[in-house]
């Protein structure tokens, strides 16, 4: 027997969420956006809305984190069906790590096949910037490296194997598509290409931890999309991941700089219209590109 700590949700508890939402919406999306901090503006792009608060839906947990909406929308971008959470969830509120990764497997059952996550991350290259877009092509899980990982406990093998393949995590042809969408849009000046780190958070870093990440080969640091990652690539989903950097991470003890969660919100906000015009743009490439 698995402890009650990994159970997690049965196969038939995500079906009953999903069944749910299909019975309450004609949309059938086929692209799933997850905003990061300050990022929710993405969900407003969507036409012909369909709005679910997290708190009416069966089994959903519910975000706890200001800039985080808490909210699930359907609708169009670009004439693509599309589902986006307003809002995500993260192991410093206090869930179990499949909690947190809840609404992947629902995107699954959904039909989606492309998630797009979004999130605010710290930078720890040197040569970013604050505002700074870093497209994710791989990442270091250090709360894996304890063992908190999101398929910990039985598999169940109607969503993946047991022992899911990392090393393409990212989708490379998404990753080319982002590069030449932003290329065409003028942000090559702000986008980067690189790794991001998750941590478990809600405390920032020490400057010996940014240090230390740094030399590992983290380019970013942050608190959420590994896990949704993990769980989307067992679920045979694409992924692709955008970093928008919203600080410096401190490396240097004589800096008076100081890492706050409202310099977060503020960067997404200056760079929201940005990343949503990418984000919007990408999605009507990746329907060409894919024949969805």
């Amino acid at each position: 027997m698995f402890p009650e700590a990994v159970k997690g949700y049965t196969f038939e508890d995500y079906k009953v969420t999903a069944d749910w939402l299909l019975s309450q919406t004609k949309h059938r999306p086929v692209i799933a956006i997850i905003c990061g901090s300050g990022l929710g503006g993405l969900a407003e792009m969507l036409k012909d809305q369909v709005v679910f608060k997290y708190s009416d839906i069966p089994n959903f947990p519910q975000s706890t984190v200001h800039g985080h909406a808490g909210r699930l929308i359907f609708g169009t971008l670009n004439g693509k069906p599309c589902v986006c959470m307003q809002g995500r969830f993260h192991l410093y509120e206090g869930y179990p790590i499949w909690k947190v990764t809840f609404p992947i497997r629902i995107f699954k059952l959904l039909g989606v096949q492309t998630v797009i996550l979004t999130n605010a991350a710290g930078g720890l290259n040197q040569d970013y910037k604050v505002g700074d877009v870093m497209l994710i092509k791989d990442h270091l899980n250090l709360p894996g490296f304890a063992g908190n990982n999101p398929l910990v406990g039985p598999n169940e093998e109607r969503f993946g194997v047991r022992f899911p393949c990392m090393s393409d995590a990212y989708d490379r042809d998404l990753l080319k598509a982002a590069q030449v969408v932003g290329a065409e849009l003028g942000y090559s000046d702000f986008m980067k290409e690189g790794v991001y780190c998750v941590l478990g958070g809600p405390s920032f870093e020490t400057i010996a931890e940014c240090r230390m990440l740094n030399r590992l080969g983290a380019d970013a640091v942050g608190m959420s999309t590994v896990h949704e990652v993990i769980v989307a690539r067992h679920c045979g989903l694409r992924v692709l991941g955008l970093s928008l950097i919203t600080n410096k991470a401190v490396m240097d003890y004589e800096s008076e700089e100081r890492a706050n969660h409202e310099e977060v919100l503020q960067t997404g906000k200056q760079r929201a219209e940005q990343l949503e015009k990418l984000v919007s743009t990408l999605v009507a490439r990746v329907e060409l590109n894919n024949n969805y």
